[in-house]
């Protein structure tokens, strides 16, 4: 199960599920250099028989290896990959361990939890329901349960399918993932009732916005028009026809599957959190990346749906008023090296999962690891894989030691034909490139390239001119050309709110799950504390708006009248509710 495939900086990678600045690499970039100019490493090799790989195929193969290699610690939690064209697997491979204590390694047959990748399950078996003329696309929800409240109850299905139903994603009711009602088994029945409970945040098709539970009442559909458990009917409709013997429902207690991890080297725990059945038909499946790459070609092929239902799938989300939204039925629909591409991912305690397919080449990569912070961001992997593939490779960039002054010629605010310009300077010795409201850390790799770090495939170009019009160029993984934006001056003065503001919201504060601390750090910027961690320093967007340096978080303050007792802190689709419990402008240690 995932929040809009996942939260991310608007700045650099527009790739779904990077977690910028998150994840430490263990292997640095000249060392993935040297690996696949000069050899392979250790990985677990494919189970079944393959036909043998054409010379570019071959040369495809050891560089998969060395970047598989480099990707995951061989003796910790790590991913299973594939690369398939046409249904013919090119590259599959394991690397790491399934489980650390049993010393169990992982295949590219080992099953994982698919997290949300479970949806596009769901909305095959919904879609095979409609071609049988048990259900319509346009059914209202008050069709299936007559007592469901306006406005959620004129939902479609199909706006459940492409998350503009506009109702309640219980994943999202604040505190309560992780609560105590979260860590035991639910029904789908209970899942209903927790939707239906709460409020509807929109009317239907007003707005986008990426909804676990619309999937769960999917499945609650599919089990009153089946008399099936909804997974049972994915397993017999689809799994079983299709010889998918890995694709299961991960509350089985007998299955064979990865163990899920939490946590970063000698510190990996098994992971622990919502119980399995909270997440449903959206994201309550298990499977390996070898049956996924089978039922790509199927879903693909033309053997799951047919041709009419299944442009329904791959259709843009359209809203009320005439916008679309780049989202299908259960598919992301993105771009990779300019060539259209169809994504999903998953992500949740214990696991992280990526899965893409280029139509035009018929080319599938997945890649499912068993840490909720692997070493590698499989979003990043399963690119680089399909970029290869393409023969479109990205550039691995290594970090050059560079004294800040020799860029500052180049700093500056950088104007594109259309969208916010980007502002590239320094502050405490560091490269910062801003885009809106986003900032994002840059290194220097020479000959005035710049990337994000390892985790990002985003990274840009500046070519100098005598005049000083300098012209960036930013290249971004799903585009084929760069953009291009023409210096156009200095950059302008960050946003300045005044003392007594800043005074007016220091204090104590408690959320649903911690307390935390605003306070004024030693050069006099807002601070944020969750009790025991460190202050983390905050920028200002608006003077009611704060965005929180080093992750993909915003904090914004609610005044009323001349008092502020209250905030909410964003991360992604997340949200946390504060409220003041202390005036007392203490400094956090």
């Amino acid at each position: 199960m995932s929040n809009e495939a996942r939260p991310r900086l608007g700045l650099p990678d527009r790739v779904p599920g990077s977690r910028i600045g998150r994840r430490r690499v263990a292997i640095a970039a000249a060392k993935l250099l040297a690996r696949i100019a000069f050899g392979g490493a250790a990985v677990t090799g494919a189970g079944a028989a393959q036909p043998p790989p054409t010379q570019s195929d071959a040369a495809l193969v050891a560089q998969a290896q060395a970047i598989m290699g480099a990707a995951y610690p061989a003796e910790g939690p790590g991913a299973a990959v594939i690369v398939s064209r046409a249904g013919q697997t090119i590259f599959s491979a394991g690397r790491g361990l399934a489980d650390l204590e049993a010393r169990r390694p992982i295949t590219a047959g080992t099953a994982f939890r698919l997290g949300s990748i479970t949806k596009q399950f769901t909305a095959a078996v919904i879609l095979q329901l409609v071609a049988e003329g048990r259900i319509s696309l346009d059914d209202p929800l008050s069709r299936f349960f007559p007592d469901w409240p306006p406005p959620g109850a004129g939902a479609t299905v199909r706006q459940l399918l492409n998350h503009s139903s506009g109702l309640m994603d219980y994943s999202k009711i604040p505190g309560w993932m992780g609560s105590e009602p979260s860590l035991r088994p639910h029904t789908t029945a209970e899942l209903l009732a927790l939707t239906r409970s709460r409020p509807a945040p929109s009317a239907p098709g007003v707005r986008w916005e990426y909804n676990n539970g619309g999937y769960a009442v999917l499945g609650a559909i599919v089990e009153q028009v089946t008399g099936k458990p909804w997974h049972q009917a994915a397993i017999d409709r689809i799994a079983r026809p299709l010889g998918l013997r890995t694709i299961a429902y991960a509350g089985d207690a007998d299955l064979a599957v990865a163990r899920g991890y939490s946590g970063q080297g000698d510190r990996q725990q098994p992971a622990r959190g919502v119980h399995i059945s909270v997440a449903g038909a959206a994201g309550g499946l298990v499977g390996s990346v070898e049956d996924l790459a089978r039922w790509a070609a199927a879903l693909h092929g033309g053997r799951v749906v047919g041709p009419a239902l299944y442009a329904e799938m791959v259709r843009p989300a359209r809203l009320a008023d005439g916008s679309t939204h780049r989202y299908g039925f259960g598919l992301r629909l993105l771009s990779l090296r300019g060539q259209p591409a169809l994504v999903h991912g998953g992500s949740g305690r214990g696991l992280d999962a990526e899965s893409i397919y280029l139509p035009s080449e018929r080319l599938f990569v997945a890649a499912l690891a068993n840490s909720d912070d692997p070493t590698t961001d499989p979003a990043i992997l399963v690119r680089r894989l399909a970029a290869l593939a393409l023969g479109k490779p990205y550039p691995v960039f290594s970090r050059a030691e560079i004294d800040v002054a020799e860029v500052e010629p180049l700093f500056g605010q950088y104007t594109q034909a259309d969208g916010p310009p980007f502002r590239f300077f320094a502050r405490d010795g560091k490269l910062l490139v801003g885009h809106g409201d986003d900032e994002k850390e840059a290194f220097a790799a020479g000959a005035d390239r710049f990337f994000f770090g390892p985790e990002s495939l985003m990274w840009f170009e500046v070519a100098r001119a005598r005049d000083g019009a300098h012209l960036m160029r930013m290249h971004e993984p799903d585009a084929a050309e760069p953009s291009r934006a023409l210096r156009t001056g200095p950059v302008p003065p960050p946003l300045a709110v005044s003392a007594p503001v800043l005074q007016s919201y220091l204090g104590a504060y408690q959320t649903e799950t911690l307390a935390v601390t605003i306070a004024l750090g030693p050069d006099g910027a807002l601070t944020v504390a969750p009790a025991g961690q460190r202050a983390m320093r905050m920028r200002p967007v608006s003077p009611t708006e704060f965005r929180i340096d080093g992750g993909p978080m915003r904090l914004v303050f609610h005044p009323e009248g001349d008092r502020v007792d209250r905030f909410t802190l964003y991360r992604g689709a997340r949200e946390l509710h504060g409220r003041r419990v202390d005036r007392s402008p203490a400094t956090p240690e």
